[in-house]
């Protein structure tokens, strides 16, 4: 699990409050339920009306990878393909089928089981660049869905503000009251702010994140399978799968990527 988005949001609040609280206000000011329920459920309805039903459904499904969805380090698949590589120039292609059956990566799997059927070069690549940008189609539509809310929910917070200044103009007779409402007023335009920046875009930035580092792995898986195919030198195959991969990402699982690949070679 990687905690970013959950880290962040947590202290973003945890900086609004703590202002709140230096500036000598009340937190139970702004935690007002009217302006609240307009500014959230308007926001999802809007958000919904934009789209499909089913474009609402794969977001509402893809939300928790957006607090707990972390991919495996590149370079654990790195020393896996090129165990893989080695497994092919001693065994044949034919072994693979062995090996898909212990993988549990559903792309690698199926990738495995094309290589044991024996399936052209060519005609893998489009299967696998096809399942892909399958791949990036589905989680666009998450994350474009939030990012939506995200332009939405301060305009939605504006509607909000103005319905209530509406009712204070009808209360201008009572002087010692308008200065109350006219800050509940405000809550609205505060919420529709806060909710999207403190909520939405960054969900919707943290699932765009999330999968593109998916892609760059199942892209680094692709190019894995098909060397394996064409019969790549495992250390040469380890060396140019490496060099796909930003040295940050690597990290410490570098060195031990390498020393698989020596002991593969």
């Amino acid at each position: 699990m990687d905690p970013a988005t959950l880290i962040g949001i947590l202290l973003a609040f945890g900086a609004m409050f703590t202002m709140l609280i230096m500036e000598g206000a009340s937190i139970s000011s702004i935690l007002l339920p009217a302006p609240m329920i307009l500014v959230f459920f308007g926001t999802i309805a809007v958000a919904i009306a934009s789209g499909t039903v089913r474009d609402a459904i794969v977001a509402v499904k893809a939300l928790p990878s957006a607090f707990r969805g972390k991919v495996a380090p590149p370079g654990e698949l790195i020393a896996r393909l090129v165990s893989l590589a080695e497994v092919a120039r001693s065994e044949g292609l034919l072994a693979m089928e062995a090996q898909a059956q212990e993988t549990k990566d559903p792309f690698l799997r199926r990738a495995l089981q094309n290589l044991a059927d024996g399936i052209d070069g060519e005609e893998l690549r489009e299967q696998l660049e096809d399942d892909i940008g399958t791949k990036e189609s589905t989680d666009g539509i998450a994350s474009k869905f939030f990012s939506g809310m995200g332009g939405y929910a301060p305009t939605v917070g504006i509607i909000g503000t103005v319905v209530s200044l509406t009712h204070v103009l009808e209360n201008l007779s009572k002087p010692d009251e308008l200065g109350h409402m006219i800050a509940a007023a405000f809550v609205a335009t505060l919420w529709g702010l806060v909710s999207a920046n403190f909520l939405w875009l960054p969900i919707g930035a943290r699932l765009r994140r999330i999968s593109e580092l998916e892609v760059d792995r199942m892209t680094l898986t692709m190019e894995g399978i098909l060397a394996i195919q064409s019969g790549s030198q495992p250390l040469l195959l380890g060396e140019r799968l490496r060099a796909m991969v930003p040295a940050h990402e690597l990290n410490e699982k570098k060195s031990g990527a390498s020393a698989a690949v020596k002991d593969a070679a």
